[in-house]
């Protein structure tokens, strides 16, 4: 069987990154090996082959030493390569475009080729925060073979850093639609509508104006028994805790502590028993004032869609190749908290819409997000690369 390097340049696998496990569990023509500097939840994403700098006890500390020196000096983990010489593999997927430059100096030594998938942060905020990145990807576009992206949106914005149209590839992510089944949603006997908010406390998510629009609906209207459920926190980095201070002050100001359930960071599990206790999905992204965007489209927004909830999101990177604006749900400008009120009342108000456009949303997801068809295009990607 043919092997492919998943390449990691950090931790596999932080707990909200489902999407790149997707891709590795479900190869079927193709070996995974994970290649990654540390590890973590691996009780959530089981993988038979990873290498990582973290996993022998014992000598660990002493080599974790050595390859860090060795990496800041030649800027490649000396580790890796006696693994590259043992595993033989036929080529490297990288995941974000750090992880990819950093790969070039083994891909040269041993003549391996190399795709890069780009998610978000790798194209907007790091560029835009750091230039120096946008030089370090002109030769990561030189010397890698394929760039893969999540939609048009991101595939524009390779484009602008300087990456060659032929180079990129449009391979949506995919999502187990085993485990995400379909319900149709509708207003139970105790008359309460439930919306959900799934996200982590950065500016790109529009978590404020989501809780403002929830306010200012339920201002309007008291009779309507209405709930919030947000699953997500700060990590604890500066500008998160200040979104986060953003998020509690609106909650305080509309007076609707009593209507809002803060449940923090949760395992993938207790996000799908979420998504079914809830009526509608509100996600409305943003570009954050650093430069950050969602790059294509959240995952959230796709698993939502595909459970069968209707979505009200923005017209934002690549979210409208999800989110059929009228049909599965409703996209309104960023930062338009009249418009995002006005949709949210609605949809709020109509509940008949509701099983219509979760229908809708379920057909798009299965013939466009489907892991298993999506992983293999991947491997038909990876076929292309070899054989060239």
């Amino acid at each position: 069987m043919k092997k492919v390097i998943h390449y990691i340049a950090g931790s596999y696998l932080p707990i909200t990154e489902t999407w790149i496990y997707g891709q590795i569990k479900n190869l079927k023509r193709y070996r995974p090996i994970v290649y990654a500097t540390k590890t973590e939840n691996l009780d959530i994403y089981p993988t038979e082959n990873i290498r990582s700098l973290d996993l022998k006890p014992g000598i660990s500390n002493m080599r974790n030493f050595f390859n860090k020196v060795w990496n800041k000096v030649f800027h490649f983990y000396p580790y890796f390569i006696f693994y590259l010489i043992k595993d033989k593999p036929n080529l490297v997927h990288a995941h974000f475009g750090p992880a990819g430059y950093s790969f070039l100096k083994i891909k040269k030594l041993f003549g391996i080729p190399l795709i890069t998938t780009f998610y978000g942060f790798d194209l907007s905020l790091l560029p835009n925060q750091h230039p120096e990145w946008k030089r370090k990807y002109r030769k990561l576009f030189w010397e890698g073979e394929f760039f893969l992206v999540e939609g048009n949106h991101m595939k524009k914005c390779l484009i602008e850093l300087g990456c060659p149209e032929e180079k990129i590839i449009v391979q949506h992510l995919g999502i187990d639609l085993e485990k995400i089944k379909f319900m149709t949603r509708k207003i139970d006997e105790d008359k309460e509508i439930r919306i959900l908010i799934s996200a982590s406390f950065r500016e790109k998510k529009g978590i404020p104006y989501a809780i403002e629009a929830f306010g200012l609906v339920r201002q309007k209207n008291p009779e309507l028994r209405l709930k919030l459920t947000i699953i997500g926190d700060s990590g604890g980095s500066p500008a998160e805790e200040v979104e986060k201070k953003k998020i509690l002050d609106i909650i305080r100001a509309y007076n609707i502590k009593d209507c809002v359930n803060m449940l923090g960071y949760q395992p993938y599990p207790v996000f799908l028993r979420e998504l079914y206790k809830h009526h509608i999905f509100l996600h409305p992204s943003i570009h954050a004032s650093n430069g950050d965007t969602e790059g294509g489209a959240p995952v959230s927004i796709i698993e939502a869609s595909a459970s069968g909830m209707p979505i009200l999101s923005t017209y934002h990177c690549d979210i409208p190749e999800v989110v059929k604006n009228g049909e599965s749900g409703y996209l309104v400008p960023e930062r338009d908290i009249n418009a995002l009120t006005e949709r949210l009342e609605f949809l709020v108000y109509n509940p008949e819409i509701w099983a219509k456009m979760g229908k809708v949303g379920r057909g798009h997801i299965e013939s466009n997000y489907n892991v298993k068809r999506q992983v293999e295009k991947l491997e038909e990607i990876y076929d292309k690369i070899i054989e060239e």
